[in-house]
């Protein structure tokens, strides 16, 4: 069971992929989106896309609208990169964070994400994620999925949780499909379930902290 967050910690990555499709063990992530929030406030994203090693299955397609032409038209606006240089910028970011003690925030993010991204790089760069400094296993993880089962363990009052449900269920505008703007979305879910899990105010009134908080901040 995962636990209840009563404080948000001060620094919050939120990741997401768009992929080829939903297999972990031989897909491929075509978009990554990164934001970095510091006490609550942006101070950071990036968004850059991948041409694939693979075909994009049809079904993804029609969920993200990102084909091998739509990647290519994004060269004029973003880092387009290939399969092996998207994996190394990838794990540069996630490695920089890490080592800032950030918390990394998702959905499905250590199943699917996090997983497609260890398995990618074995098998395209032939060496694992330890290798370039990157331990996964001591990635600060917050699954806003699971978060939201310890919040709320009852299927009867919330049978449906992926993102888009928990965008409307909390009142966020949800991401649409698009990795930078699914990235965002996890993050301020994330945020609205603290809220409900402090006193039900309104809104989070998010601002730095004394040091005695360790870091962390909450609603008061």
């Amino acid at each position: 069971m995962a636990r209840k967050y009563l404080r948000v910690p001060e620094l919050v990555v939120g990741f997401d992929t768009e992929t080829t499709g939903l297999d972990v063990t031989c897909e491929r992530a075509i978009s990554y989106g990164f934001c970095a929030y510091r006490y609550g406030q942006l101070e950071w994203s990036e968004q850059f896309f991948v041409l694939p090693d693979r075909p994009i299955a049809p079904a993804a397609q029609r969920v993200h609208g990102l084909s091998l032409e739509a990647i290519e038209e994004k060269r004029s606006s973003h880092h387009v990169y290939s399969v092996e240089g998207g994996l190394v910028r990838a794990t540069e970011i996630m490695r920089d964070y890490q080592h800032q003690g950030a918390y990394f925030v998702g959905a499905n993010v250590v199943r699917f994400d996090i997983e497609m991204l260890r398995r990618s790089y074995e098998s395209v760069l032939a060496k694992s994620l330890n290798d370039d400094l990157l331990d996964v296993s001591m990635l600060q993880v917050i699954d806003v999925i699971e978060h939201d089962w310890a919040i709320e363990p009852s299927r009867d009052q919330r049978p449906r949780r992926g993102l888009e449900q928990l965008c409307h269920y909390y009142g966020i505008e949800p991401g649409g499909h698009d990795a930078l703007g699914d990235a965002r979305a996890t993050v301020e879910v994330f945020f609205e379930q603290v809220v409900r899990n402090n006193r039900g105010q309104a809104t989070l009134d998010l601002a730095p902290v004394p040091s005695s908080t360790n870091g962390a901040f909450e609603p008061r």
